[in-house]
């Protein structure tokens, strides 16, 4: 053998045949295997709801939607109006029913009405008292509206006024865009004695509805859904479909939505089912109040209705209510 050739590794078949004793050279592995696909990206499952308009229409089908804004989007596309013609919509019932309001939940199985823009008014209001008698919720998409008006106040007095009439100027400046904690601040501000005038747009009602005057009645509402599980909409983030909350969930989130409408002039189910997500695992209110600015910080709510808010929860939790 010259000095530039090498010997195989191996042994060759001249010695495995004449040497028994020689170990056969091992096999060359075989390539890794590719790694098992994951599940797909975000996979959602295909969630398809049925919608009318609450004062009469054919019913459409719509899906995939994740916000508020989306669903009117679609609501919207199906029926051939523009998304700003829908002022809220409500759940299995075409009425303009509070207690079935739509806000950030939707039971699997539960049928849409929405209510588009009717007639415009102009109301002159003169506040005899620092109240006026109202409660502002608004639709998530820009407008505030009066979701009940208080026995004996200063709105009641006004009978062209109603709950489910949208909010879209005050003194002729648009707040339309507007929270509905900004709307009731703006109210809360007028002076006491001196007029001024609501721009109001009705929701278009059908011919059973037709001087209808409804008040939400004085307990909380609850949500509407049927079935085990809801769509929970996000203003930021998927929509997620969750079990319904359970006993202690809903009690505090309707006494947090009580604490809304007393402190604030509101009521917002959605706002308050966020607010016990974010306290009823904190040990104490410093942890509840920094959770709550990490996810509600634009809403600067004052110190007491925190403390509040945190006895209410405590309270639940404790069964003392």
């Amino acid at each position: 053998m010259s000095p530039q050739e090498t010997k195989p590794a191996g042994a060759t078949e001249h010695q495995k045949a004449h040497n028994p004793n020689v170990e056969p050279s091992a096999p060359p592995l075989p390539p890794p295997s590719p790694p098992p696909p994951g599940p797909p990206d975000y996979p959602r499952p295909r969630l398809i709801f049925h919608t009318q308009l609450a004062h009469g229409s054919p019913t459409g089908r719509i899906h995939g939607f994740t916000n508020v804004k989306e669903l009117y989007a679609k609501i919207a596309e199906v029926f051939n109006i523009s998304p700003s013609e829908i002022l809220f919509c409500t759940l299995n019932s075409h009425k303009v029913d509070m207690q079935k309001l739509l806000g950030g939940q939707i039971g699997l199985e539960d049928f849409i009405f929405a209510h588009v823009r009717g007639e415009t008014k102009e109301v002159e209001v003169t506040k005899t008292e620092d109240a006026l008698g109202l409660t502002i919720t608004d639709n998530g998409a820009g407008y505030a509206f009066i979701k009940r008006i208080k026995e004996g106040s200063t709105i009641d007095r006004l009978k062209t006024v109603c709950v489910g009439d949208h909010i879209e100027a005050i003194n002729d400046q648009s707040i339309v865009g507007c929270r509905h904690y900004e709307v009731a601040k703006m109210l809360k501000e007028q002076p006491r004695g001196t007029p001024f005038t609501l721009r109001l747009v009705e929701p278009k009602k059908a011919f059973d509805m037709i001087g209808m005057r409804t008040k939400a009645p004085k307990s909380s509402e609850g949500k509407m859904v049927n079935g085990k599980e809801t769509l929970r909409l996000r203003s930021k983030g998927a929509a997620t479909v969750q079990e319904v909350q359970n006993e202690f969930e809903e009690q505090a989130t309707k006494k947090v939505d009580d604490l809304l409408e007393s402190y604030m002039g509101i009521r917002d189910v959605e706002l308050a089912t966020t607010i016990v997500e974010a306290g009823k695992d904190k040990k104490n209110p410093d942890d509840f109040a920094e959770a709550l600015d990490s996810v509600l910080g634009d809403f600067a709510f004052p110190d007491v209705f925190l403390f509040d808010v945190w006895g209410a929860i405590g309270d639940v939790k404790n069964g003392r209510i």
